[in-house]
């Protein structure tokens, strides 16, 4: 099978209709949730993959709220409760130069210019304006909160999973 890429989490039910509200991970909410796109939903305990056909998508107070075919009641879309949506990774669409998918940037290590490791990116915050990278401090401690903007990140290397940044005062203490 070819490999599946998280895009979202199932965090409970809406309304009685089928409706599933999720809290998403993909930059591309509107081609993700598309009317028609298959999208595979693994059980947290089983791992088991369900694929499913969104029927309808809308965005409801920063979740994304769906409904899959052939599932019309809350009864049938209940077990997928703490469950993961994901895509296959062919469904990917080519990305402009420097752009990347969170999945290519989550677990890369993060250096300063000085060639000092500060840790590995564990998460990507959408603030609105630009991204919030959280890095897992290599040293333990608190993690380090770095704006995703040209004036900080200054190398990517996918290959290589390593990110280089200028450290900007105030960002690390």
């Amino acid at each position: 099978m070819t490999e599946l890429l998280k895009v979202g989490k199932i965090v409970n039910t809406h309304g009685v209709r089928g409706e599933i509200r999720v809290i998403s991970t993909t930059d591309f909410a509107e081609e993700r949730y598309a009317k028609g796109t298959e999208l595979w939903i693994e059980h947290p305990d089983t791992k088991k993959n369900t694929p499913v056909v969104v029927a309808s998508h809308r965005v409801h107070k920063n979740f994304d709220l769906l409904t899959f075919e052939g599932y019309h009641s809350i009864n049938e879309v209940e077990p997928f409760k703490g469950s993961t949506l994901l895509v296959t990774k062919d469904q990917l669409s080519e990305l402009e130069e420097n752009e990347f998918y969170y999945h290519e940037i989550i677990g890369c290590t993060v250096y300063t210019d000085q060639d000092e490791e500060l840790g590995k990116v564990k998460e990507i915050i959408e603030t609105g304006a630009n991204d919030v990278w959280v890095i897992r401090r290599s040293s333990g401690g608190k993690d380090i909160l770095i704006p995703y903007i040209k004036d900080v990140v200054k190398e990517i290397d996918i290959e290589a999973r390593t990110i280089y940044i200028q450290l900007m005062e105030g960002l690390v203490e």
